[in-house]
């Protein structure tokens, strides 16, 4: 695959890359043993920006969080600058808390009697400008678009009226005192009156003071100040399962179950319809957006998955309306495979393109298939995240975990995949030629503690006749890489990749751990 860095693509060419070693990095809202988490601290979305400098994370309280790095801007650069001037870089991308604010309210739809809830269900970056920084959170119902910015405290400074501290605080001359019998004092103060004029606990001296400072506007601490710039609402009927930005750095779409809105970010009273999936008799529906997202640099072009396991590429450039796709990604069941979860198993969490554009990423419950954009005849690699719970589907379906929606994210050299599961663990896997990399890492501070690396395994049947195609990551039935049983109370739904190094952040419950390689 292209995007990766001059040595990389050298190294991909005498070989597949070894595999990463994963440490970990940073915890930031830890648990203690025994606690209980809170359901409104859970951390719901997380993404990087596009230079890798900020991180956000979303819960569901309706809160957005801001992390910005730290190692690099210690000495005022980005990574590859400083290392092109020879400083000293930090092995690995630390960060530090920034601010927070409240981005959504639980709000009550009274026509439809629906309780709208604060939850965050997905965060994109915006293009910065003037030192601030943009993004665009949602919940079910309402997009909101977001400055964060930096601005001087005003305080005013206080008068030394205290006698204590009266010498030397001001510019005020002690010339100004008169020495005439009226004994009149510095700033027009008279000794036949009450001197308590500011308060009782702090009169003027009986002789005045002599130098006093005047209280004057300063401004030298400075505090994050996040101000909602607009609000994109009442225009989905269903629940907002994306959002995502143009690289035209104007627009941006948001999906819900049937349709798909194209918005521009200055205008929040009207948005354009350009897919609609809703059949004129809601008992004809089949199938329902799963999730969507814009080509990284073609403007025009954006994918977006369904429940029944497609994904379809649409051209904005063809029609208003895009009912019809320009191609459609789809992997053929084998026959004689169908059951009555096929169709649940099937259907597409979440879609990512890679940094170059070329590769799509697409999970569903069971696996990860990377896709070719220019080869809709199927998957050129599949990786089995799942396959393990397939003799469990039965009791997945019982407490409703098969419905789970896990996240996938891309390295940003496009070499290595990453997905979540169950017990807090997350799979990464390599997707260069000739790979077989397929790493178990649990969200803890030892995240090798279930670490096995499992044997690559070629696919059979249809799928091996695609080029390229591999099948790697299963494991034995029911148990996880330790021998112990799964726990599917603790899912690991929510995974970012830095955009330019080998650095994963991921969400257990409240928690946002961070790890390097």
């Amino acid at each position: 695959m292209n995007g990766g860095d001059g040595g990389e693509a050298v190294a991909s060419s005498a070989g597949p890359p070894p595999p990463l070693d994963w440490k970990f990095s940073q915890v930031f809202g830890e648990r203690t043993a025994g606690e209980e988490v809170q359901e409104v601290d859970i951390i719901s979305a997380i993404e990087f920006d596009k230079t890798g400098d900020h991180l956000a994370t979303g819960d569901r309280g309706g809160r957005v969080v801001l992390f910005e790095r730290t190692d690099a801007k210690e000495h005022g650069g980005n990574r590859r600058d400083l290392e092109r001037m020879d400083y000293p870089v930090g092995r690995h991308p630390e960060f530090r808390y920034k601010t927070e604010f409240q981005s959504h309210e639980p709000e009550f739809d009274y026509l439809k009697s629906l309780e709208i809830e604060e939850k965050i269900n997905k965060i994109r970056w915006c293009q910065t400008a003037n030192n601030a920084v943009f993004l665009l959170s949602t919940n079910d119902k309402t997009i909101k678009f977001w400055k964060v910015q930096e601005k001087k405290v005003k305080k005013i400074s206080e008068m030394n009226v205290d006698p204590s501290k009266a010498a030397g605080n001001g510019s005020v001359a002690s010339a100004s005192v008169s020495a005439s019998p009226n004994h009149n004092l510095a700033n027009g103060g008279y000794l036949g009156r009450s001197y308590n004029c500011l308060s009782k606990d702090a009169p003027f001296p009986p002789r005045g003071i002599s130098s006093l400072r005047l209280p004057v506007v300063t401004s030298n601490e400075t505090s994050l100040v996040a101000r909602c710039r607009r609000v994109y609402a009442h225009a989905h009927d269903y629940h907002i399962n994306s959002i995502s930005n143009n690289s035209d750095g104007e627009t941006f779409i948001s999906a819900d179950d049937l349709r798909i809105n194209l918005w521009n970010l200055e205008i929040s009273n009207q948005s354009f319809n350009i897919v609609d999936v809703k059949p004129t008799n809601m008992e004809d529906l089949t199938e329902v957006i799963t999730s969507a997202e814009f080509h990284p640099t073609h403007c025009n072009t954006l994918a977006y998955s369904s429940s029944k396991g497609s994904i379809r590429l649409i051209d904005l450039r063809q029609s208003a309306l895009c009912d019809s796709h320009s191609k459609i990604f789809e992997e053929q069941e084998a026959p004689g495979s169908r059951s009555f979860f096929t169709e649940i198993i099937a259907s597409i969490s979440d879609i990512k393109f890679a940094k170059d554009g070329r590769h799509l990423l697409s999970r569903d419950y069971m696996t990860l298939k990377l896709w070719d954009v220019n080869m809709d005849s199927g998957p050129v690699a599949t990786f089995q995240v799942h396959e393990h719970l397939r003799p469990k589907l039965c009791d997945l379906y019982e407490n409703d975990s098969i419905f789970d929606k896990f996240e996938c994210c891309l390295s940003g050299n496009g070499q290595r995949v990453a997905t979540g599961s169950y017990s807090n663990l997350f799979r990464v896997f390599g997707c260069a030629a000739g790979s077989t990399e397929a790493t178990t890492l649990e969200a803890s501070k030892n995240p090798m503690r279930r670490q096995v690396q499992t044997p690559s395994r070629n696919s059979r049947g249809l799928s091996s006749t695609i080029t390229r195609a591999v099948r790697r990551g299963a494991e034995s039935p029911g148990v996880d890489a330790n021998g112990n049983s799964f726990d599917f109370t603790t899912k690991l739904l929510h995974l970012a990749w830095h955009p330019t190094e080998n650095s994963i952040a991921c969400a257990a419950a409240n928690s946002l751990y961070m790890y390097y390689a």
